[in-house]
């Protein structure tokens, strides 16, 4: 009898659970979502750029340098500042997407002094924005902020697909030498190298591209950009082909598992995060189909974009490339072209569990490309006391608290 009123309360708690769930699930989903967690300053704005920077917990001693230092404790801060460089299109959570699946939060928890640079949500005003204005004009604008606020030259560049692509052109122009280490993650170099749709979709273009050159005077890169602009929802529609199956039965795990809380945070929050991609601007849209899927210059390792000529040989810092192992989109060919083409005298490749989102945010992204990328960044992000300025840090253009409702609220204007 007592076994029989144990099961019926576990019953009826199960019950309860799965109709409160379900209820907000339908009626109130943004109390589920848990993107957008850790606290934030915008040390400056460009718009639709921005600049933030996730100071260190209180709890975490500052370290005082000492000449000879070998190794610094995880929970010191170490003197080079890690830049966290994401894709365009998809929303700034990408690196924040849960308190326990926090990029931000790992890297600051290992002691780095982390930065990202926020895209902001473009609108059809910016699709003359091309990959030029980003990898260089942009990013070299952020890049100047975050050296006068960390008071260090030398910074790190971590980037995930299009993010990666950004900092492997910008470091290319050759102009900035105090790029200490690049991690990039699902980056594509080599469009044709693979057999996936990305390189079947170049040769074939490029193919076509050839013929057109040869007996017409047609362009595309005298077409308005702002006919290139895709809406957000096409975005969405991309990056879920590359798991279907998996963007179908996410829904029946979620259905199966409505009683469990954690897990239906999980799932809203990831589902809101795919659902809620953001217009990329025609330019970089036309300059990627020219100059990456028709032409594949940097396959080469040398590509103009605008006035200016961008080159992998330029490149010397330290370097990490990972690829997933099933990513069907950037798979392992496309992305480890570029060791080859990096003057970096300390290069290296890895494999890493997971697609092309599975790789950077799924739950062996933390043991696998995070842990090793801090691991790999620690060591190679010490400098004797002597080399490190003093300089004030510049105060914040503002400093918040992401509240709950952020994305709601930013999804009614630009960032």
């Amino acid at each position: 009898m007592k076994k029989l009123f144990k099961t019926a309360l576990k019953i009826n708690e199960i019950a309860a659970n799965t109709a409160t769930n379900a209820a907000d699930w339908l009626f109130r989903k943004d109390i589920l979502i848990q993107s957008g967690k850790t606290e934030y300053q915008v040390i400056a704005e460009e718009l639709p750029m921005r600049v933030r920077y996730y100071a260190p917990d209180a709890q975490t001693p500052h370290a005082s340098l000492v000449d000879g230092e070998e190794e610094t404790p995880p929970q010191r801060q170490h003197p080079i500042p890690l830049v966290l460089v994401p894709p365009l299109g998809v929303t700034t959570e990408t690196f924040d997407l849960m308190p326990d699946r926090s990029l931000v939060k790992h890297m600051v928890q290992a002691g780095f002094r982390v930065y990202l640079i926020d895209w902001g949500k473009p609108e059809r005003k910016h699709a003359h924005l091309g990959l030029y204005d980003y990898s260089h004009d942009m990013m070299g604008s952020a890049l100047q902020s975050i050296r006068q606020h960390s008071g260090s030259q030398e910074v790190s560049l971590f980037g995930w697909c299009m993010g990666g692509l950004l900092c492997l052109l910008y470091a290319g122009y050759g102009e900035d030498k105090a790029v200490r280490n690049l991690v990039t993650v699902a980056s594509p170099i080599d469009l044709r190298n693979g057999k996936n749709i990305m390189s079947y979709a170049s040769n074939t273009l490029n193919v076509i591209a050839r013929f057109i050159r040869k007996y017409s005077e047609f362009r595309l890169d005298n077409i308005n950009p702002a006919l290139f602009s895709p809406p957000g929802w096409m975005v969405s529609l991309g990056f879920k082909l590359t798991a279907p199956v998996a963007s179908i039965t996410t829904y029946w795990d979620l259905l199966t598992r409505l009683s469990d809380r954690e897990f239906v945070e999980q799932h809203t929050t990831t589902a809101d995060y795919l659902n809620n991609m953001m217009l990329y601007p025609g330019g970089v849209v036309r300059d990627f189909m020219v100059r990456f899927t028709v032409d594949n210059k940097l396959a080469k390792g040398n590509m103009k974009i605008g006035e200016k000529q961008t080159g992998l040989s330029n490149i010397e810092s330290n370097f990490l490339v990972f690829a997933g192992e099933t990513d069907h989109l950037v798979p392992a060919s496309m992305a480890k072209q570029s060791l080859k083409l990096v003057a970096s005298k300390d290069k290296t490749f890895m494999l890493a569990p997971g697609g092309h989102m599975g790789v950077i945010l799924g739950s062996k992204a933390v043991s696998h490309v995070w842990q090793i990328s801090a691991e790999w960044l620690r060591a190679r992000s010490q400098v004797p006391l002597a080399a490190v300025k003093t300089t004030a840090a510049a105060e914040p253009v503002a400093a918040k608290a992401k509240p709950k409702s952020r994305k709601r609220a930013e999804s009614k204007k630009a960032a």
